[in-house]
């Protein structure tokens, strides 16, 4: 006979709901539950979520009804503390079969190696579905990533948003419970103005299309979105053009309604000469409407809003979204020409007035530090050393301007602009703008020499300015976002094949850095009133110590990023004939502490090949052989081989072998032929394996022995230069 199986369904109605967050929102909650009937045996089919402003709901498709029935195993006392010398059962043996609610004579004698034990073996029925749903819920509930959950009324419950409703259903019948407190029922809610009435949910299966029907509520997140898509696609090409969806701006969109209804709007055609990332981030950012261009391209005085609402009068609708974007865009047109009225540079002078960071000073201490740093990188970059530092003066002055003012999410946009109207050369106009990028992981990167030097350079100018002050990012906390900046610059050098030392660039930037945290100190104790405790000082010799040391922490910070930026496929090119990265490859090559990420990456792509070729497998075990005997050895190796002490055949071929390759392999390994070298080195196979078969590296001679480990250390050594082979598994 077959277990009973029923649909199951949770509805959360709230408050409306975060609309940038809500899909993920949905996501864990499918996934939370789905993992708390896991853990509990309890067979289900599939999980279909549900997400509109004001719901989260999840449907589980033929949930068992009962959990399978329960094997119980559970071990007692030992035999010996289970029965006296005369035979007779102990108080512990007849507690326990007590507690375990059988007789003595029932339970088992076992002995699973560790002596014998008294044991109950028996069976427990499965609790039913119904008991255990509101704990399940709640458990899911609970592990959704809410940043800062809210509490409401007199209660006590905590969640995202205040909770209206709850509709939980095993089949047709409610289950008894309370959530969040709120108790569990049959009734849900449709749309705010079209169906402002409670709506009974029949059954798990009819919920999406009740809602659909008598609520005006399309549940389906991703059904809502495909409507959306088309009714904005529809309306563009009405106003004769084509709409501009960003998958953004939809999935926000998405998430503020719960009955799209897409409508056509238009402004002044006075507004089109504004520059294109101000009309679509006017239409885009601020009022979550999609932009309308031309065949051509270029904007069209029209755009897409999406209404929450079937309007008996859609032109007054559309009065009001049309009202509104003329007002913002009236804005930003008094900006523009307000803004130019003055050349960029001259706010130059007012970056000093505006702090950076408490510790670090202002963002014109900032950009001084940035543009000589960048003079120095542009240089090795084969670029202007003049545009570059040019560039650094204007980078952050549409900070001050009106415009960034009011849409902060064109600084840099709005600089690029100014200084083409200010008659700069292009490549310092395009690099204020680019050196923001890459603003996020798979961003794009800058396309100018100066903005890639401005880029790098400012971003480990932070990195830099965050770590001396020892505010470094620690657990979720990145304020100043330094591993989206650190993920940059690796991607900068790698991508664009800078073959810059970093250690020598973080050690540049950290001396800027430190000089302007003493000029700062320094001022400050010259400012303190009479009686005031003084600021603290650095104890004599510490500031060297301490850049060295922050100088590797900031290093190996980047390279943790290096790690993400390849073991998460964080836009890393494939190698070649190896599809994912491993964590032990990128440890290889990270024991060889490479300056360049550009090296770094010639290595990583070197040993890939290597580990194709049929020798890869012995050299590695060799390596870790080789490893674990100078480690054991516990002594130091002289740095020279004794040929004189080479008394095996096996080992006289060795160091001949290693002879004649040493050479070649460092030749290779200077050019940074790293494949060739491995390559080359890969022709000891032999020789090592005859080595290892043949020789007794630790004798009991002890000149003997230090002479073997000494030809180990050579041969380590000839592999360490490129990666270190042991830290592969093997």
């Amino acid at each position: 006979m077959k277990a009973e199986r029923r649909d199951f369904l949770l509805e959360i109605g709230t408050e409306e709901l975060p609309p940038r967050s809500l899909h993920a929102l949905q996501q864990a909650l499918v996934t939370a539950l789905s993992a708390g009937l896991a853990r509990a045996d309890l067979a289900h089919g599939e999980l279909v979520g549900f997400a509109t402003p004001r719901r989260l709901a999840v449907w589980v498709k033929r949930l068992a009804a009962q959990q399978p029935e329960q094997h119980l195993k559970r071990r007692g006392p030992p035999l010996s503390a289970a029965l006296d010398a005369a035979g007779r059962p102990t108080r512990a043996a007849l507690g326990f079969a007590e507690s375990c609610g059988t007789s003595l004579e029932a339970l088992q004698r076992l002995d699973e190696g560790k002596g014998t034990f008294l044991f109950f073996l028996g069976t427990k029925a499965g609790e039913r579905a119904v008991v255990l749903l509101p704990g399940l819920v709640q458990a899911a509930l609970d592990a959704l990533p809410i940043a800062r959950r809210m509490h409401w009324g007199a209660g006590n419950a905590l969640f995202v948003r205040p909770v209206h409703w709850v509709v939980m259903l095993y089949g047709r019948e409610v289950v008894p419970a309370t959530l969040l407190d709120t108790p569990a029922g049959h009734l849900t809610r449709g749309h705010r103005f079209h169906a402002p009435r409670p709506i009974r949910i029949a059954s798990p299966g009819s919920y999406e299309r009740t809602l659909r029907e008598r609520g005006h509520v399309l549940a389906d997140f991703a059904v809502r979105r495909e409507r959306i898509r088309a009714q904005v696609t529809t309306a563009a090409a009405e106003a004769q053009g084509r709409a501009l969806i960003s998958e953004a701006l939809l999935q926000e969109v998405t998430a503020l309604v719960e009955w799209p209804v897409a409508l056509t709007g238009r402004f002044e055609e006075r507004f089109l000469p504004l520059p294109r990332e101000v009309l679509i981030s006017t239409l885009e950012d601020h009022q979550r409407c999609f932009p309308v261009e031309d065949a051509r391209g270029g904007l069209l005085p029209a755009f897409i809003a999406v209404s929450n609402i079937q309007s008996r009068e859609p032109a007054t609708v559309r009065a009001g979204n049309e009202r509104v974007v003329r007002a913002r865009l009236a804005d930003a047109a008094f900006f523009w020409e307000q803004d130019r009225r003055q050349p960029l540079a001259a706010r130059c002078a007012g970056l000093d007035a505006v702090t950076f960071q408490a510790k670090l000073g202002s963002l014109g201490e900032k950009t001084r530090r940035v543009g000589a740093l960048a003079a120095e990188i542009a240089l090795a970059a084969g670029g202007s050393r003049e545009h570059a530092v040019r560039a650094a003066q204007l980078c952050k002055c549409d900070l001050l301007t009106a415009m960034v003012g009011e849409f902060p999410e064109l600084q840099g946009i709005m600089g690029t602009y100014y200084a083409q109207a200010d008659g700069e050369p292009h490549e310092v106009a395009a690099a204020i703008r680019e050196h923001y990028l890459p603003r996020a992981a798979g961003d794009q990167l800058p396309g100018t020499r100066a903005g890639l030097a401005l880029a790098i350079a400012d971003k480990l100018d932070t990195l830099a300015g965050i770590f001396a002050i020892g505010e470094k990012p620690t657990g979720t906390k990145d304020p100043f976002g330094l591993r989206r900046a650190a993920l940059g610059v690796q991607r900068m050098l790698i991508e664009k094949e800078l073959d810059l030392d970093l250690r020598r660039y973080i050690d540049q930037a950290l001396a800027a850095v430190r000089a302007d945290i003493a000029r700062l100190r320094a001022t400050a104790a010259t400012a303190t009133p009479a009686g005031a405790a003084a600021p603290e000082r650095t104890p004599a010799g510490a500031a060297a110590t301490s850049t060295d040391s922050t100088a590797g922490e900031i290093y190996d910070f980047l390279m943790e990023r290096l790690r993400a930026y390849y073991l998460d496929n964080a836009g890393a090119p494939p190698l070649p004939g190896q599809a994912v990265v491993t964590a032990e490859m990128f440890d290889a090559v990270l024991a060889a502490r490479p300056a360049s990420p550009l090296d770094f990456d010639a290595r990583l792509k070197a040993l890939s090949t290597f580990l194709e070729l049929p020798e890869s497998a012995s050299l590695t075990a060799a390596n870790k052989r080789i490893a674990n005997i100078l480690r054991k050895a516990n002594e130091t190796p002289p740095p020279e081989v004794d040929v004189l002490r080479l008394r095996e055949s096996a080992e006289v071929r060795l160091f001949d072998s290693m002879r004649a390759l040493r050479d070649a392999v460092a030749t290779a390994t200077a050019r940074r032929e790293y494949a060739g070298a491995l390559g080359q080195l890969a022709q000891l196979r032999p020789a090592v394996d005859a080595f290892f078969d043949q020789v007794l590296v630790m004798d009991e001679n002890p000149q003997l022995r230090a002479n073997r480990l000494s030809l180990l250390a050579q041969l380590q050594g000839l592999f360490a230069g490129i990666a270190d082979l042991s830290r592969l598994p093997g």
